[in-house]
């Protein structure tokens, strides 16, 4: 009888050939998986960028793919320096890229507009979240189960709670795929690259820099030689995180996809607050069908909302409170207007400002607050370095005061957050009249956008 067939090849527009094994086939192969093919990596950008129409299923077999690059480099390292470093044996690394494969299965349609930056859903990647989808209720589950990889990939998933049970796994084994410096971020990197055309100065040579420190089980980049710093792959590791802000600013908070996510989050939390859909609706839904749910089960207004959005007529920008002159009333406003518990005060605002401009303007307008957590997606740089001088392994931003470029980045990131007034109109007078009553609404923060008449 001829041996099982150990691998397949898919072929990935972004890393070429990428192998999988039958069991990983096994697990793509599922209903959990297949739904990723219609979840959008980018949400609403292919509104503005059209051809960042790249899913989260591609994504999910280049992080897989990434993963196994650094685990080739963490075990070529280990090699050259056994004594310092860790190797990950076959069976960890078959467990490791399992995680990596299904590390995005619990995101929803426009997840990071509905959950990061409006509040209306716990994160994707909370405990329970997870728990749900690798249970014996979902075939994915039940695949896991079978092939012996549940438990341990949920471990690695929700490391804390891992930890909290006395279960905690080998620090490296979660840090391969979610730290700062990752094969997800590796991945989405290039892959929002090439598909929203941006060009991206990252050299992916940097996880060939990728080792496991024996005495903490640690994953690190080493920039010490011989006592001296490696300026080159410091700067290869900073130009990362440069790049992962360069898109922020570019791409993940452009304005007008902020807009048309606000849409989005609109029609959601209006059918979630009148009752017409729950929470797990959204958890087997694609980016097709979830529009579709709200067209079918939303009220009039709700149906409004979609039929804007699916038309691209986004909302106006009337204001515009950047955080850089809005330190002091971000967190005013975040503590009004964020989370989903807040829709009804949000929602006061909306219609007082919209009930002003009637009267000012005689018309009905849709006035729509959008206010994003404040630290919105920020991640401190917790990859671990191997600092020239320093014992042990430590995350690189206890090293900021000697890496400048840390601060900087982490201040720029901040200071992308902004409080945004939008309105249903683009009849300049009438957004300029909506704005001078949206300023007065707020007069403890710095309006600093201008409507041209």
């Amino acid at each position: 009888m001829a041996p099982k067939k150990r691998y397949s090849v898919v072929r990935d527009p972004v890393h070429g050939d990428v192998y999988l094994t039958h069991e990983e086939i096994a697990l793509l192969d599922t209903p959990e998986m297949q739904r990723l093919r219609g979840v959008k990596q980018l949400g609403t950008a292919f509104l503005v960028f059209p051809g960042a129409v790249h899913s989260r299923f591609e994504h999910s077999v280049g992080t897989l793919h990434i993963t196994q690059r650094i685990v080739d480099a963490i075990n070529l390292n280990f090699e050259l320096d056994p004594r310092a470093n860790l190797g990950v044996g076959e069976e960890e690394a078959r467990v490791i890229r399992a995680a990596a494969l299904v590390h995005d299965v619990t995101h929803v349609p426009y997840g990071h507009n509905i959950e990061d930056q409006t509040g209306l859903l716990p994160r994707h990647d909370t405990a329970e979240r997870y728990r749900a989808m690798l249970s014996n209720e979902t075939e994915l589950g039940r695949v896991m189960g079978r092939l012996g990889l549940a438990d341990d990939v949920l471990r690695i998933l929700v490391p804390d709670e891992a930890e909290e049970k006395g279960s905690d796994i080998p620090p490296y084994w979660s840090q391969v795929l979610s730290d700062t410096i990752c094969s997800d971020l590796v991945d989405y990197l290039a892959r929002d690259a090439y598909f929203t055309g941006l060009k991206l100065a990252v050299d992916e040579r940097l996880v060939n820099y990728f080792k496991v420190d024996r005495a903490s089980g640690n994953l690190y980049i080493d920039v010490a030689k011989k006592n001296l710093l490696r300026e080159d792959i410091l700067s290869e590791l900073v130009r990362m995180l440069e790049a992962r802000y360069y898109f922020s600013e570019r791409v993940y908070y452009h304005h007008a996809k902020v807009a048309a996510g606000a849409l989005v989050a609109r029609a959601v939390e209006l059918a979630l607050v009148s009752g017409a859909i729950a929470d797990t609706d959204l958890y087997g839904a694609t980016d097709a069908s979830l529009l579709e749910l709200l067209l079918r089960k939303g009220d009039e207004r709700v149906v409004d909302v979609v039929r804007r959005f699916q038309r691209r007529k986004l909302p106006k920008r009337v204001c515009v409170y950047p955080r850089y002159e809005n330190e002091d009333a971000q967190a005013e406003l975040v503590g009004r207007f964020f989370a989903r518990g807040q829709h009804a005060q949000r929602a006061e605002v909306e219609h007082r400002i919209a009930d002003v401009a009637r009267f000012a303007t005689g018309r009905d307008i849709d006035v729509l607050l959008y206010c994003p957590a404040a630290r919105m997606q920020l991640k401190e740089v917790e990859t671990h370095v191997r600092w020239p001088g320093s014992s042990g392994v430590r995350p690189l931003s206890e090293y900021d005061e000697r890496v400048p470029r840390l601060a900087d980045l982490e201040r720029s990131y901040r200071d992308l957050w902004k409080f945004y007034v939008f309105a249903d109109t683009e009849d300049p007078s009438a957004l300029k009249k909506l704005q001078e009553i949206a300023v007065e609404e707020f007069p403890t923060a710095m309006n600093l956008y201008r409507v041209e008449a």
